[in-house]
């Protein structure tokens, strides 16, 4: 019996856009279902509100 390959999933970094630098989220993505940047609405505690934070490079 083979073992499984762990090599698709790795770390990213989700980082806001309106106030970049002021709120950050650390997260998880399947590389080779989603190779694009991945985007999602987070809350962000210094601007005490919703907002789009995008993959960090």
């Amino acid at each position: 019996m083979a073992a499984k390959s762990k090599g698709n999933r790795e770390y990213v970094i989700l980082e806001c856009t309106e106030a970049p630098g002021t709120s950050r989220y650390m997260t998880q993505k399947n590389k080779r279902n989603n190779p694009e940047r991945m985007e999602l609405k987070k809350f962000n505690p210094t601007l005490r509100k919703v907002t789009v934070h995008r993959e960090k490079k």
